[in-house]
């Protein structure tokens, strides 16, 4: 995370999960682009920029880019919910990645492994070490919170299918799954700016996760809320 003077990204999904950043931030002025709004302002003093992205990868990568080249981010954060993949990872739960991994993306029938990312040839996209590590940290200070920390797993679908999720998990190694991650992963990886993603646990990703997401996204979205706001506290 060089250069102070730069400001944190944080990009959401959802309203839900940016409105307690907002609501926290001070010297805010905003802008539309694209249909988006990106706020720029002061967390504990430190500059950010914060952005709901809306749902999938396309938005999301549509974001990071667009915050790229506008605002110029030292470091980019993900934050949001997500359905647990693992027996690890309870409703409420956080998962910080290590690296992301898409899904969806799948060329085997070329002869590539599931996942692999065409132009970049990778499966794996890697998280910032530095950023991840004081994420996590700052989720395990959190009351009754389990930490967790390794693959998270993007796609352009919400997971309610236990054979899928078991799938995903068995081939990746993956925590979790969620919709944005890795797309806004592979963004700054080709711009060469650090990110790190982190997801409270809304819901199994199995058959209940249509009745539990609409339960739990509020509560989950609020803890990771507490999550950034100490890992900019820690910084200041």
């Amino acid at each position: 995370m060089q250069n102070p003077n730069k400001p944190i990204g944080i990009i959401a999904a959802m309203q839900i999960e940016a409105e307690g950043i907002l609501a926290k931030m001070t010297d805010v002025t905003a802008e539309t682009v694209s249909n988006m709004t990106f706020s720029f302002g002061k967390l504990h003093g430190i500059p950010c920029v914060v952005a709901v992205c809306g749902i999938g990868k396309v938005f999301a990568a549509l974001c990071a880019q667009t915050m790229i080249l506008r605002y110029q981010p030292r470091l980019i954060l993900n934050t949001g919910v997500a359905g647990s993949l693992s027996e690890e990872l309870a409703i409420g739960d956080i998962a910080i990645a290590e690296k992301l991994v898409q899904h969806d993306m799948d060329t085997s029938a070329l002869g590539d492994p599931v996942g692999l990312i065409s132009g970049i040839n990778v499966v794996y996209l890697p998280c910032d070490e530095t950023a991840s590590a004081r994420l996590a940290a700052c989720a395990a200070s959190l009351d009754g919170v389990s930490v967790k920390r390794g693959v998270i797993a993007s796609g352009d679908r919400f997971m309610s299918d236990g054979a899928e999720k078991r799938k995903i998990a068995d081939r990746f190694g993956a925590l979790a799954c969620e919709m944005e991650g890795a797309a806004i992963g592979q963004v700054c990886y080709v711009n060469h700016v650090p990110c790190a993603v982190m997801r409270a646990i809304s819901d199994g990703g199995d058959e209940a996760a249509a009745m539990d997401y609409p339960t739990f996204a509020k509560m989950a979205a609020e803890r990771a809320v507490m999550a950034i706001d100490a890992f900019f506290s820690r910084l200041a």
